[in-house]
């Protein structure tokens, strides 16, 4: 059908387009704080199973009326699981160390690890490299203005928006928080298929990867008794 066609439809059924709002910029790299170099570029450091690599991020997610409030992130590389998250009315350090603490909490993270984020001045900030020394972990950054550096928490947001932001946005940051915590705890970790999983959910795979973990220790140990 032509333009003109669908915009007389359009008329006559009180239809009027979503346009793009405006975009909000998440990441201030522009700052005199350090920064650490990408450590999974390194082959080495490629992790071998859950709990080794954890990726972080940030975004956006727009409220009614025009508003925003900010998702926060942690998810593991290897297994998918979002193993931390919050939601805050600010792009503010505080919700970078929450889902650090999360993750320390709930176990996910073993000592050594990695976490891997962009340049952004939460993840520079003198209280988080803090956290993550303390906590005996290894910081990573994505190289300044390179998305495909964390290609990987860039997809995670893009499935959240389009799989639970039926609307294109939440009524308030309650709703936005209450939404979430059904769609990671009820749904993204136990239920979503992945196809690198195996068309498995990420608590599914982490289950099937300790049990071939355990056979392979077993039959080591049956070998040295042999």
């Amino acid at each position: 059908m032509s333009r003109r066609v669908i915009r007389e439809s359009m008329k006559r059924q009180e239809l009027v387009a979503l346009r793009p709002g405006k975009k909000i910029r998440t990441t201030d790299s522009n700052h005199n704080l350090p920064i650490y170099e990408n450590l999974l570029r390194d082959f080495l450091n490629q992790p071998q199973g859950p709990g080794e690599v954890l990726v972080g991020d940030l975004t956006y997610l727009p409220l009614r009326g025009g508003k925003f409030c900010y998702l926060t992130c942690l998810q593991d590389k290897v297994s998918k699981r979002i193993v931390g998250w919050n939601i805050s009315a600010n792009m503010g350090s505080a919700a970078a160390l929450d889902v650090v603490r999360q993750a320390q909490s709930g176990g996910w993270a073993v000592k050594g690890a990695i976490i891997h984020t962009d340049q952004g001045s939460q993840y520079a900030s003198n209280a988080y490299r803090s956290l993550l020394s303390k906590g005996g972990f290894r910081q990573s950054m994505s190289r300044k203005g390179n998305c495909y550096d964390n290609a990987q928490a860039e997809s995670l947001f893009s499935r959240i928006k389009t799989e639970l932001m039926v609307n294109g946005f939440f009524e308030t940051i309650d709703e936005a928080r209450s939404k979430m915590r059904v769609y990671i705890d009820a749904y993204y970790n136990t239920i979503r298929r992945h196809s690198a999983l195996g068309n498995k959910s990420p608590i599914q795979f982490e289950k099937l990867f300790k049990q071939i973990e355990t056979e392979i220790k077993r039959s080591k140990r049956l070998e040295s008794v042999l």
